[in-house]
């Protein structure tokens, strides 16, 4: 159960203009929206980093992103950001396995040199402290460009941002990977 009341009629014009972009982007009112429809000023902030992200933040391969936020926001455990993130992702072609299997990636099979060293960058910018070691570094450059590298640490942090913005006001996942074209799981046979 959240934290604040959520908001489905917001009353002011910041917060009606989010809820009916939320609408339009999503499919339905999210509850990370209508949560901050108490306050316009974060609506207002948080929509601008956003949009900023969403047409500025172009050098990184999307699938190393998706990848980085999908297991930030696991480790952090925002079941909103995973939910939604696993939605968005398998829709725009992401390899489903990757995406379940993101919490375990130490032990998989599953990722290539590049995908490991933003899984392992992800985790420890994340982590509190940041503990990124100069030798993750070194292999992230491997990879990445300089531009690549900091849009990377971007993304980890806007993805923070999301985790725990949500975590912290008890918001929960709302079905978004219920309708994908994949499921979440396969059951298995008895």
């Amino acid at each position: 159960m959240a934290h604040v009341t959520l908001i489905d009629q917001p009353r002011t014009l910041v917060g009606r203009l989010s809820s009916l972009y939320s609408r339009w982007r999503f499919g339905r009112d999210v509850e990370p929206v209508m949560a901050a429809a108490h306050h316009s000023g974060v609506l207002v902030a948080a929509g601008a980093i956003e949009t900023a992200a969403e047409l500025g933040w172009r050098r990184l391969d999307p699938k190393l992103r998706w990848l980085a936020l999908q297991l930030t926001s696991t480790r952090i455990g925002c079941s909103w950001c995973v939910d939604y993130g696993y939605y968005e992702t398998v829709n725009k072609g992401m390899d489903p396995d990757k995406l379940r299997h993101v919490g375990e990636w130490r032990d998989s099979t599953l990722y290539d040199d590049r995908e490991l060293a933003v899984l392992e960058y992800a985790e420890a910018a994340t982590s509190t402290p940041v503990s990124v070691a100069p030798e993750l570094v070194d292999r992230l450059r491997q990879h990445l460009s300089e531009a690549e590298i900091v849009e990377l640490a971007s993304w980890v942090a806007l993805e923070n941002y999301r985790s725990r913005f949500n975590g912290g006001l008890g918001l929960k996942s709302q079905g978004f990977a219920d309708s994908c074209a994949v499921p979440l799981s396969v059951p298995v046979a008895s």
